[in-house]
């Protein structure tokens, strides 16, 4: 009725981007978070079960349904590990609810998992995404436990708990009978609108008479005439656990929508129940109930979120009172308060830390160590420029800290001890740390935070998320878009043993016992595992012996593997671990060993700062997951010394120099170099050793990355800057005019003449197939430059020989890596209309000519399995009817399919004919192996293959239609149906079949390997059809005559056999459309053609592409009179679609009360599309991992889905 009512809404979904310089890693590989300080679990949310995830959070609350499972051995229910066996009888549901149990109580977990349990249900991947209606969900859950304990000590487990009884009483007012009649219920369903509350509800359905009067009276059975009469309803049983649903949800009828009621609506954490019920004289203990779950929706009528409330009654989570977690907030506000100048005050920190060391005395550089662990901040950070050194700062304040004789341990004097221990923010370090407001320890069970009354224990629990409430929160429920929906109550007398309070292994099985205690092992030892692995750093040690130093930069003197040694280490390590697995890795080292941050750049590697202070953490340092670390002695490198730090950073320069200009050739010549210079090198130095004779330097003002707009001069007055001041940084390049060049510099704008105006560069990789495949090298050019030039310089730098040349071309490089059409050689790159930047491929094969085309080709009509090929002609070859390929306006870059064979002439088409033999003309259990719903599995063993390159192979047809290729007609457009049908007759294959006349065939469109539409009226024209160009039709043989007229309906109607999953021989049955085309009027028809009762039969449709049947249900829709539409109801629209050559499966309801219209190759072909299904899954899963920005748009767009029925699959064990 309600649609998508309960559509979870996923709005707060955002993008998850990973950290710069971090290791990603998958979330599956992570194992699970730990409980929190509540110390339960919650449940993952597969996509929309939140109203799953909240029924199962009650009933796992619910002690006396939990322990009652538990009771159930594997005697009786069987074992998991036999579910797979044949004749094994195992009940799949209790089993996998008493596991997910055991793991919400046991595993140490933030949160569990229902995918196994959804499994045992039956539901796929849709299902966990569509969100159901949590009453509905309550009793067909408690239905399928039901049906699963048949047989058991358990199989009155759900009457037991919840089932009670409901009286309804007529008495008449004359003769004082009493007619009444006993309802049974699981839950009590009350009104919302209209009511203040459920007191009320109550008062109204069991307390308040109806009665019949006046002109409405009742016929009294007794009296045998119509009497006064008073009707009314009583409890005459009640439940231990009474559950009640709330009528939230509502249709208005004037304005035809639905609605929520969210008006107020309150009910009591404890009611009596002794005014509703028929039995008033038992003890008070007998009609008490307390509330111990709220079930609570959040949205509207078309979306919405649930979550619980739940009183934790044998206090199993560990919870605390808001106002004391208020009271410690505020406590500890006011001692940052009181406390905030002493924080900043470095010598109380001192002293606090000192005061804390049992010894008297502990190392500088561990004071420090200990200063960045509770400051979260080195002492050279937030104190060295105020106070000084560490060092320096102790010693200015002798008359507290006190040296020892060799001054490298420092403590505090005798009268500077403090009377407690305390850290930074004034806290008592005596006892353990609190999280939250919450003191926690090590224990699996951690202890109570306050001995609260039985009953004040409420939990929030909200899929994963788990928090303490207070139970004055449920008030906040009464009323709102995020309200209560469903109340559990239990009877007050239930009482709970004294050993089942706060101990979640209570009358838990020995062998889930075994399996939780196994699990958590596990995931302890995954955790570790984990934690090591994100804590886990890789750091490449550069050996000093292995480089030398020249042209301002350490370079290797072997091959780069061999000079650096990769390590990996923890994070929270001390510096000190560090320099020792090092001297452990070399052995043969001898003197004082430096360790510094080294960085590769373009120059070669740089070293910056010494790492220092052996007790600091690595983290604390600063050193970051793959850091390169420079192993020396802290001053030379191979006798030269080396200068560090960021202000002798080497950068990479390109020298331009205008070569001698060539008019007779076509673009500029000039020529390139490389220098490195420390960027702290002047530029009248710069300008001395790259223009000695003098001369003007230019700088590109745009980086070596973008497009080149202008160039710079430096004046005289920039001489003095440095290089890293006036912007020069790696592969910046700079240009050097001499005296007789300078002719092209206005030096007073600093402009430049169109000349050199365009200098840039365009990437090329060797796509030759060498060992230098990957290597890129970088071509200035500018936009005048030749394309032989660029090739040329390219070999060059490549290293490659240069014999290459007569046999390559380059090739722009799409986005996507694919090779576009070759770049003719006297291009310019202006005519090559390529931009700077741009990447080039350099592949074998001789480029085209201005006058010849680059094409790409296809062999064959499939493009998906055929290879791309590529051929270089002229543009003036000819293609048909002596047109040219610059006539047609093929482009280089194009693609050509080419198939064999010849155009049909003007005005006629040619059909593919296909012959199609309905399975209805064979006996039935001919072939029987190989038959699908009555249909042949496997293609006629006559079927003749079409002419080669006309079709696709007959393998591409499906295997579920006995269809064999008759081969190909031209036929005229203005020829009718008639003559198409007369022209097939003429095929090969059509002369075996004996056809009297036309009207003896059927002819189908052939539609995605199927037969398609149905062709009527013999005398049409095929070009009323409109078939299409590459038009397949199918032929199918007929007993006698058919004319078909435009209101009839072909289907294929299939009688399924008793007591198997396999059906009869279909046959064709038409039915007249003209008057109605409704389910009561198909079920009328089919009855009568099997001469059966409409009332003794069932009907399905069946959907060959899906392995479904959906049956047509005689069941229609209440709806309003202005909603009444024919078209509704109507066959021909969803979800039935109905129309010609439908397959409808029937059932004989007096042979055969099974409603499963499936087979066993319905069964088989789903797990060929799951397995499908799953293949592509994953195949999208990798997609996204390439691409994972997901777009906003998509995230936003939210579309109505349709109703879908909630069910259970249960076996059967009566």
């Amino acid at each position: 009725m309600f649609g998508d009512l309960f559509e979870e809404d996923f709005s707060f979904i955002s993008n998850n981007h990973c950290g710069k310089g971090k290791k990603s890693k998958p979330r599956d590989s992570e194992p699970p978070a730990p409980r929190d300080f509540t110390n339960l679990s919650g449940i993952k949310n597969q996509g929309g079960t939140c109203y799953l995830n909240s029924l199962l959070q009650t009933l796992l609350f619910t002690p006396e349904f939990r322990e009652a499972l538990f009771c159930l051995g594997p005697e009786e229910l069987g074992t998991l590990d036999d579910s797979s066996k044949p004749d094994a009888k195992v009940r799949i549901i209790p089993l996998q609810l008493q596991r997910l149990f055991a793991q919400l109580l046991l595993l140490d977990q933030q949160a569990a998992s229902t995918t196994d349990l959804t499994e045992s249900f039956g539901w796929n991947s849709h299902e966990e995404m569509r969100q159901h209606d949590v009453q509905e969900l309550n009793r067909i859950l408690f239905s399928a436990l039901e049906t699963s304990l048949v047989g058991t000590s358990g199989h009155d487990l759900i009457n037991r708990l919840y089932h009670g009884i409901v009286v309804n009483q007529i008495v008449c007012k004359e003769c004082k009978n009493i007619s009444e009649r006993q309802e049974d219920f699981l839950d009590l369903t009350v009104a919302v609108k209209g009511v203040a509350g459920l007191e009320e509800a109550l008062w109204n359905m069991y307390v308040e008479e109806e009665y019949f009067e006046n002109e409405n009276l009742y016929r009294c059975g007794a009296c045998d005439k119509l009497v006064e009469a008073s009707k009314s309803a009583k409890l005459r049983k009640l439940p231990p656990f009474l559950t009640i649903s709330l009528l939230r949800f509502n249709f208005d009828f004037e304005k035809c929508e639905r609605y929520k009621e969210t008006s107020c609506y309150t009910f009591p954490i404890q009611i009596n129940l002794r005014p509703f019920c028929e039995q008033t004289e038992m003890d008070d203990s007998e009609y008490m109930y307390e509330l111990f779950s709220v079930i609570i929706h959040k949205g509207g009528c078309y979306g919405g979120h649930y979550h619980v409330y739940i009183r934790d009654v044998d206090e199993l989570g560990n919870w605390q009172l808001q106002e004391e977690e208020d009271r410690l907030i505020e406590d500890k506000a006011l001692r940052d308060t009181e406390n905030a100048k002493e924080i900043e005050n470095p010598l109380a920190v001192l002293k606090g830390i000192l005061s804390e060391e049992e010894s008297k005395q502990i190392p500088v550089d561990q004071l420090g160590q200990k200063l960045l662990e509770r400051k979260g901040v080195s002492w050279n950070k937030k104190y060295r420029k105020q106070y000084g050194a560490l060092r320096k700062y102790l010693q200015n304040h002798p008359h507290i800290f006190q040296f020892s004789p060799d001054e490298n341990k420092v403590g505090l004097k005798e009268k500077h001890k403090l009377p407690f221990k305390s850290d930074s923010q004034g806290q008592d370090l005596r006892s353990p740390p609190q999280k939250n407001g919450v003191q926690r320890n090590s224990e699996k069970n951690p202890p109570r935070l306050r001995d609260s009354s039985a009953g004040c224990h409420w939990f929030d629990l909200n899929d994963s998320k788990v928090q303490p409430i207070k139970e004055e929160d449920i008030e906040k429920q009464f009323q709102g878009k995020e309200s209560a929906y469903m109340l559990f109550y239990r009877k007050s007398k239930l009482k709970r043993p004294p050993e089942a309070r706060g101990n979640p292994r209570y009358q838990i099985p020995e062998h889930l016992l075994n399996e939780m205690n196994a699990a958590n092992t596990e995931l302890q030892k995954k955790r570790a595992e984990c934690d090591s692995a994100n804590n886990g750093i890789d750091l490449h040690l550069h050996l000093s012996s292995c480089y030398k130093f020249h042209n301002g930069a350490l370079h290797p003197s072997l091959t780069w593997k061999e000079s650096v040694v990769d390590l990996t280490i923890d994070r929270r390590k001390t510096l000190g671990h560090l320099r020792q697995s090092v001297f452990q890795m070399l052995e043969s080292w001898e003197g004082d060993m430096i360790l510094s941050i080294a960085k590769p750049l373009p120059a070669g590697l740089h070293l910056y700062q010494i790492l220092d202070g052996d007790k600091l953490t690595l983290d604390g340092i600063g050193l970051a997951d793959g850091a390169d670390v420079f192993v020396w002695n802290g001053k030379e490198v191979g006798g030269t010394k080396v200068m560090t730090g960021p202000d002798h950073e080497p950068v990479v320069v390109n020298v331009l120099r205008l070569a001698e200009h060539n008019e007779g050739g076509k673009g500029q010549h000039f020529t390139e170099s490389q220098h490195v210079f420390s960027c702290s090198t002047k530029l009248h130095d710069l300008r001395r050793a790259l223009a000695p004779s003098g001369g003007i330097i230019l700088k590109n003002g745009s980086g070596p990355d973008k497009e080149v707009k202008n160039w710079e001069v430096f004046l005289e007055e920039d001489m003095k800057e440095t290089v890293k001041s006036v912007g020069l940084t790696d592969g910046c390049s700079v240009l050097i005019l001499d005296s007789h060049d300078q002719s092209f510099v206005h030096v007073s704008s600093g402009n430049l003449t169109a000349f050199t105006y365009d200098i840039s560069w365009l990437q090329v990789k060797n796509f030759c197939r060498t060992e230098d495949e990957e290597k890129h090298v970088k071509i200035t050019a500018t936009i005048e430059t030749v394309m032989s030039d660029i090739k040329m310089k390219a070999i060059r730098e490549l290293q490659l020989e240069e014999e290459l040349a007569n046999d390559s071309c380059l090739r722009p490089v799409s986005g996507n890596g694919k090779l576009l059409s070759p770049v003719p050689e006297d291009y310019t790159v202006k005519e090559a209309e390529l931009k700077m930047g741009s990447l080039l491929g350099l592949c074998h094969g001789k480029a085209p000519t201005s006058t010849q085309l680059f094409l790409y080709f296809i062999v064959g009509s499939n493009q998906n399995t055929s290879p791309e090929m590529e051929i270089v002609v002229e543009e003036t070859a000819s293609v048909k009817e002596n047109a040219t390929l610059k006539e047609l306006n093929v482009c280089s870059g194009d693609t050509l399919v080419i198939t064999e064979g010849k155009l049909p002439p003007k005005g006629f088409l040619k059909i593919h004919i296909w012959w199609f033999k309905s399975s209805s003309h064979m006996k039935h259990g001919e072939n029987a192996p190989d038959q699908v719903n009555g249909m042949t599995w496997k293609l006629d063993a006559l079927q003749v293959s079409p002419a080669a390159g006309e079709l696709d192979s007959p393998e591409c047809m499906p295997t579920d239609m006995d269809l064999c290729y008759a081969g190909s007609i031209e036929i005229a457009g203005e020829a009718s149906l008639e003559d198409l049908k007369m022209q097939a007759m003429t095929l090969p294959c059509c002369q075996e079949q004996i056809v009297p006349l036309p009207s003896f065939l059927r002819a189908w469109t052939v539609d995605s390997k199927r037969p398609g539409k149905l062709l009527r009226n013999n005398k049409q024209q095929l070009n009323d059809y409109k078939l299409g160009a590459r038009v397949e039709i199918c032929i199918e043989p007929l007993q006698k005559e058919e004319h078909l007229g435009p209101h009839e309906l072909l289907l294929r109607v299939q009688m399924g056999i008793p007591g198997e999953r396999d059906y009869y021989d279909s046959t064709d049955l038409v039915w007249d459309i003209s008057k109605e085309c409704t389910t009561w009027a198909l079920r009328q028809r089919v009855a009568s053609h099997y001469c059966l009762p409409v009332d003794k039969i069932e009907i399905a449709k069946y959907f060959p592409e899906k392995f479904e049947w959906l049956p047509i249900s005689s069941w229609t829709q209440q709806i309003s009179k202005r909603k009444r539409k024919k078209k509704q109801e109507s066959l021909w629209s969803a979800p039935y679609h109905l129309k010609d050559g439908d397959i409808i499966g029937v059932k004989n309801l007096l042979l055969d009360d099974s409603k499963d219209f499936s087979t066993v190759r319905d069964d088989i072909g789903k797990e060929k599309q799951k397995k499908l299904a799953l293949g592509k899954k994953k195949s999208r899963q990798a997609e996204r991992l390439q691409d994972h920005v997901f777009s906003e748009e998509k995230l936003n767009i939210k579309h109505r889905k349709p109703e879908v029925a909630l069910s259970i699959n249960v076996g059967v064990f009566r």
